[in-house]
């Protein structure tokens, strides 16, 4: 598999692929992908977000403007399952690599061109980023507080379409098993966030924190207890809101669940329970109880939860890949490859 892609939505769907056991080749300009140094201030050569989204494939650095890289990029799709290529539309095409060339290079290939508004459209050649899709698409306008939207973070357009990349890719190879052919895959990051808008635009939804599940119900909300920490509700289910109401002793709040949203004074009056004990003391109250609650940890928490701890779901290098928990499997990274002389490719080990 090659991968022409940068940043996060692209690697991270290869490295999806890579984990799976895809043998994942990634092609990045002479200088590097921009990832190797983003949000990243130490003296380490690469942040350890970039090694992580690149696990277990091999680095090659070409220059796809001088005939030498063209002519190494031609012999790896040949010989390649599939070309992930983040560019924006057209790109490829300037580059000598449009899709009759592909086609004649390799007719079995599965190219998947991922990138922010599809290869159609008058948005195709817009620039944008997470939040820019987000807000495109809709998904701003329902999430957040009543004063305001609020960032998603890590993003959220990035991630889900990495994923739809990486399952799409999946069924292409699965229809090819069958007819042999190729296939072009059109992988748009924002009609990827707009797939996951059925909820507002199906319940005709446009106002933040005003429904149940996006912070409109008392039940299904986030509060702050008296030491500033924070603390998560999700009784949604009758039984469970009950369970909640007996344990803190308000029984006269379990015919309440259903009020008419915003629920303001009932969310209120939680607030002003929980802010009257630390996070410890309802974290010790609720320890035994079944009624979906849960604190908000720090990230540099998340080592020592215990359910964490158990399925070693978390590594040095970074979380494991879901479908691998328990299953012991060894991420090992190829053998170094030395770089070459300047107008050769080079190889990266990552």
């Amino acid at each position: 598999m090659l991968d022409l892609s940068q940043f996060i939505p692209g690697p991270f769907a290869t490295r999806q692929l890579a984990d799976l056991g895809a043998e994942v080749i990634k092609i990045e300009p002479p200088a590097g992908d921009p990832m190797r140094r983003f949000m990243h201030d130490s003296n380490d050569s690469m942040s350890a977000v970039y090694r992580h989204l690149n696990r277990g494939k091999r680095i090659c650095r070409l220059d796809l403007k001088s005939d030498r890289g063209k002519a190494c990029l031609r012999d790896l799709i040949t010989d390649a399952d599939i070309l992930l290529e983040s560019f924006r539309p057209g790109v490829l095409e300037r580059l000598g690599f449009g899709p009759d060339i592909l086609k004649q290079l390799n007719p079995r290939l599965i190219h998947c061109a991922l990138s922010g508004y599809g290869q159609t459209g008058p948005y195709r050649l817009r620039a944008g980023h997470d939040i820019n899709y987000s807000a495109a698409s809709g998904a701003l306008q329902v999430s957040g507080t009543n004063e305001r939207p609020v960032i998603e973070y890590p993003p959220v357009v990035d991630h889900a379409s990495a994923m739809q990349a990486s399952i799409t890719i999946l069924g292409a190879l699965y229809a090819r098993e069958q007819s042999g052919k190729g296939a072009y895959l059109d992988i748009s990051l924002f009609e990827t966030i707009l797939s996951w808008q059925y909820y507002p635009l199906l319940n005709n939804e446009s106002a933040r924190a005003e429904s149940l599940i996006n912070g409109g119900a008392a039940c299904y909300n986030i509060y702050q207890s008296a030491d500033g920490q924070f603390v998560t509700l999700g009784a949604v289910e009758t039984h469970f809101w009950q369970r909640f109401c007996e344990t803190v002793d308000r029984p006269e709040w379990i015919e309440r669940q259903f009020e008419t949203m915003p629920q303001d004074n009932l969310i209120a009056e939680l607030n002003q329970l929980f802010n009257q004990q630390p996070v410890k003391h309802w974290n010790q109250l609720f320890l035994t109880v079944d009624c979906c609650y849960e604190p908000v940890i720090f990230p540099h928490d998340s080592g020592s939860h215990v359910q964490i701890k158990a399925r070693e779901s978390l590594t040095t290098n970074g979380p494991v890949y879901p479908g691998m928990i328990n299953h012991k499997r060894v991420f090992t990274d190829p053998n170094p490859f030395e770089f070459a002389a300047d107008d050769t490719p080079r190889w990266d080990d990552i």
